[in-house]
């Protein structure tokens, strides 16, 4: 007898396991087990306010879904689909999202401190007064996102796409920003204090009031960009830059350009990348001196 319960209850835990809405339809209150997983398609499901912290979306579809306020702490979001959901004021710190997709979702004064994000894709996400302090995010996109007033102090955003982003008054201190492409994005009065900007490309952005004392603009291609009401420039900082005789700056300061260093631009690829430049072909052996 004890041993055909134990089997039921295992059978039971394992179908929770296996079903989001069997899983939560014990309370909104309860608290899901920790490392639960969810897959399968769960369009447009009602999750507000749930308490997630722990479990594993892999593979899974909840595109639509609404989560405003759900605790997603620590939660995995593995290959799965959330665009267009709404996680407004969810707290998804210390969350991992490997190769997922928030596309058009709404995160704002959402929760991703110390959230790690690799491959994942929020492009035209809203995220409002976001707080992604401390947070990774290396090779994401953000083309076109909403960045207003986000927090992303000390991020880890090494070769991500901010490109067509609207980042006004975001703040980026202390964050790396290595390889960023911010092209044609606005980021008037965000803070770039102290942030490490090495080879960005600035390329068509907006930068009025933006702060960039301390930051670190080594090969950053700030080529026919207007700097001229930027704020924190020093002589320094501009000389280790890519500029041309296009590129406005304070008064005072004066674009030297970037010897050795040739950048080019092409038309955008997938997910609004700047496809990169074919290779030059090895140069032809010279020819054989003339007979005589």
């Amino acid at each position: 007898m004890a041993n055909w319960l134990f089997r039921l209850l295992i059978a039971v835990a394992a179908l929770g396991a296996l079903s989001p809405s069997l899983a939560l339809a014990a309370g909104a209150d309860r608290q899901v087990a920790k490392f639960t997983s969810f897959g399968g398609a769960c369009p447009k499901c009602e999750l507000s306010g749930r308490k997630l912290a722990g479990a594993h979306f892999v593979g899974a579809d909840f595109s639509g879904a609404a989560l405003v306020g759900s605790d997603l702490r620590e939660a995995r979001f593995l290959g799965s689909r959330f665009e267009k959901a709404d996680l407004s004021r969810a707290d998804l710190s210390d969350a991992a999202i490997y190769g997922a997709t928030f596309s058009g979702a709404n995160l704002s004064h959402a929760r991703l401190r110390s959230t790690k994000a690799k491959g994942a894709m929020f492009d035209g996400a809203n995220l409002t007064h976001a707080d992604l302090s401390d947070a990774s995010a290396t090779g994401s996109s953000f083309a076109g996102a909403n960045l207003r007033g986000t927090i992303l102090r000390s991020a880890q955003m090494q070769g991500v796409n901010l490109g067509k982003s609207d980042a006004r008054g975001a703040d980026f201190r202390d964050a790396a920003l290595t390889g960023a492409v911010l092209i044609n994005g606005r980021f008037d009065r965000a803070s770039f204090r102290d942030a490490e900007l090495n080879g960005a490309v600035l390329t068509g952005a907006s930068f009025e009031g933006a702060d960039f004392k301390g930051a670190n603009l080594r090969q950053a291609v700030v080529t026919g960009v207007d700097l001229s009401r930027a704020r924190g420039l020093d002589q320094d900082q501009v000389d280790a830059a890519c500029g041309d005789s296009r590129t406005r700056l304070p008064p005072g300061l004066i674009s030297r350009g970037c010897s050795g260093v040739r950048v080019i631009i092409r038309q955008a690829g997938p997910a609004g990348w700047p496809v990169p430049p074919m290779p030059v072909a090895a140069p032809l052996p010279p020819a054989p001196p003339p007979r005589r």
